[in-house]
């Protein structure tokens, strides 16, 4: 069974948390997350329960030259640990509000719904994203386009310091201007394994917003005006649009049953009748399925894209594009709207605003120019669609896309297993940017211990 406090496995240090190998009791819950198409199967897993925990955890994976892997939640599941340490950050739970200096710091394993509730209680907000039940940190790596994403930019952006386990088995706190701070920011776990972040905080209660709902024969008039009103939307108001069918079963509620549908997701901060003139063109498309827009407080924020609870196998890919032309949807929804042999669920993003800024830590969060992120999700199963048949349909969404495509979100890449090829990594930065982390890589992880992930591979810069 797995081994708990104080205790030890074989040849591994001692740790405060639980230790699993394959075969104990505890192990598959432990390494299982929200993404089920991929799972760990690491020949050690360590349920951190602290820093210290996670520094030793590495330390003994780099003297025994063993690949690390880390988890919180499991959303992001891109490359499944096959042997070598798996850390485990779901114990690491604590938040820590500064109500004056409006900064949280959370550990490793904290939830986007526990700082929204913690931030709550003093008037404050997180720039936390669609769903309040993914890792605030693991988010926040990967840039963390959130909810109010146009009016204050990215999540990565409003990092104020990061405390890191690198490949040396070492615990640094990094802040704005040390190289290592930019560096994390925008790359994932290449670079070790975050242990808390102290990020900023917003004054916002509530917000106006909710879905708008249209059924399939309005679809093609609901994404042309919404294509084109969101050009004079001020920065206050981030909205979305996601396209997808239902099946016509019992579990799913009318009047959504059996349709294919768009949903424009709304997020205002600022006041309700504002909030209603702003979206006024959007109702005037025709009659809504659904139409929920109202005033709520932040803490019912996820009900906003009302993403689902339940564990999926699924994969994803992305372009952020310069540009969404008339073109460019017709040629998204001929290879992956209602026709699609793969179901496609599509998520347009409208970006802009701050998000054009550069974070004032020099953060590697690339392509800021995009005023789009398109993305297309499949769930592996339904009609015995395989990992295959998504990937090669996902390849078609990137070709289609590919005029108007300026680059990829790190945090929209989701899944591919082994198949995560550099290609699309590098594609994530600007040629710069990659050859500047990968030349970092060389220096703080030369041999590529992190690499279970979106890699970047170590690769010396040619001065060096």
């Amino acid at each position: 069974m797995g081994n708990t406090k104080h205790q030890k496995t074989q040849d591994a240090p001692t740790f405060t948390g639980p230790v699993f190998r394959p075969g104990d009791a505890g192990y598959d819950e432990e390494v299982s997350g929200y993404q089920t198409a991929y799972t760990h199967r690491p020949a050690l897993v360590v349920g951190a329960a602290d820093a210290e925990d996670v520094r030793r955890a590495v330390t003994y994976a780099a003297e025994h030259r063993l690949p690390v892997a880390v988890q919180a939640t499991g959303h992001g599941l891109s490359v499944a640990a096959e042997g070598g340490v798996l850390i485990s950050t779901r114990r690491m739970t604590e938040v820590r509000i500064d109500p004056e200096g409006r900064t949280a710091r959370v550990a490793a394993g904290v939830r986007a719904d526990a700082l929204i509730e913690a931030a709550a209680a003093h008037g404050l907000a997180p720039l936390t994203g669609s769903s309040p039940a993914v890792s605030v940190v693991g988010y926040t790596l990967g840039g963390g386009i959130g909810l109010l994403a146009r009016q204050f930019g990215y999540a990565a952006d409003h990092v104020h310091a990061l405390e890191i386990v690198t490949a040396d088995g070492q615990l640094h706190r990094a802040e704005p201007g040390d190289e290592l701070f930019a560096a994390v920011l925008g790359s994932g776990s290449n670079f070790g394994v975050v242990t808390a972040l102290e990020v900023g905080l917003f004054p916002v209660r509530t917000l106006y917003g909710g879905q708008l709902v249209f059924d399939a024969p309005l679809i093609e008039k609901a994404l042309e005006t919404w294509r084109s009103w969101s050009a004079g939307v001020p920065e206050e108001l981030t909205s979305s649009v996601t396209l997808l069918g239902l099946p016509d079963i019992p579990q799913i509620p009318d009047p959504l049953r059996g349709r294919y549908f768009a949903s424009f997701r709304i997020v205002y901060n600022g006041p309700a009748e504002e909030g209603e003139r702003l979206v006024a063109p959007l109702r005037a498309v025709g009659a809504r399925l659904m139409d929920d827009l109202r005033t709520m407080p932040f803490t019912e924020s996820g009900t906003i894209h009302s993403d689902p609870e339940d564990p999926q196998p699924y994969a994803a890919t992305n372009a952020l594009l310069g540009e969404l032309t008339p073109q460019a949807l017709s040629s998204l929804l001929a290879v992956a709207g209602p026709a699609s042999p793969v179901p496609c669920i599509l998520d347009i993003r409208h970006l802009g605003g701050a998000l054009r800024k550069q974070g004032p830590a020099g953060t590697v969060v690339d392509h800021r120019e995009a005023e789009f992120l398109v993305g297309a999700l499949s769930v592996h199963g339904p009609g015995g669609i395989g990992p295959d048949e998504v990937r090669d349909r996902h390849a078609l969404v990137r070709e289609a896309l590919a005029p108007w495509t300026v680059g990829h979100s790190l945090n929209f890449l989701y899944g591919d297993g082994e198949h995560a090829d550099e290609d699309q990594t590098r594609a994530v930065y600007r040629p710069g940017t990659y050859d500047r982390l990968a030349a970092l890589k060389a220096a703080h992880d030369p041999h590529n211990l992190f690499r279970f992930n979106r890699n970047i591979r170590p690769e010396p810069s040619a001065s060096s």
